[in-house]
């Protein structure tokens, strides 16, 4: 890939969904996944890999069990930070921004389009909290499984999307002797200005 020109990049979202082209064609696994990172109630900092399921000029969203880790975590304080890393690439995106709720009709239309099987899991799991053996699980999955037999599995009011909307963008691409570009996009408000830095590396 060529070195991405940051001179002519005036906002974050072009940009962004110029990189995630370039990564859609370079990466073996998951361009998509993202490092979500949180703080519990005591400020103590929590970041796992989750898949982002949507893109556009609002932000990111991802999909999840609101009764999990991570639901209880972002629902205490409605901000979340994200990191692509796209390693065939050598680049990293870093966003931080507050979060919202998505719409139920959006949640609804994307839990419909998952894989049966993924949303009978969605009932059967009680993400995050202690699983007493895998019997267990594999027994709640049998129980709705058959519950669900004929018809749709509806979606558990316990399971939506978060959007995370982005106050702040960071890019950054290797380059020789560490000499790397950073460039960060930035605003105070959701429908704010962007503020356009380069950092040093």
């Amino acid at each position: 890939m060529s070195q991405p020109d940051f001179a002519e990049a005036q906002e974050p979202y072009a940009l962004f969904a110029d990189w995630l082209k370039d990564a859609e064609k370079s990466e073996p696994n998951d361009p998509n996944g993202m490092a979500l990172a949180t703080v519990d109630q005591d400020g103590m900092p929590d970041v796992r890999m989750v898949l982002m399921k949507g893109f556009d000029g609002q932000g990111f969203v991802f999909y999840t069990n609101y009764e999990s880790q991570k639901g209880r975590e972002i629902l205490g304080s409605m901000k979340a930070a994200l990191l692509f890393h796209w390693k065939s690439l050598r680049r990293q995106v870093r966003v931080r921004g507050l979060v919202e709720k998505v719409m139920d009709a959006e949640a609804d239309a994307y839990f419909a389009s998952r894989p049966r099987d993924s949303r009978i899991g969605a009932w059967a799991s009680q993400q995050s909290r202690p699983l007493e053996s895998r019997f267990a699980l594999e027994k709640a999955v049998a129980k709705y499984a058959a519950k669900y037999a004929v018809g749709e599995v509806p979606r558990p009011a316990y399971w939506s999307g978060f959007r995370i909307k982005p106050l702040y963008f960071e890019f950054w691409h290797d380059r020789p002797f560490r000499l790397h570009d950073r460039v960060v996009f930035s605003r105070k408000a959701p429908d704010g200005e962007w503020a356009k830095t380069r950092l040093y590396p």
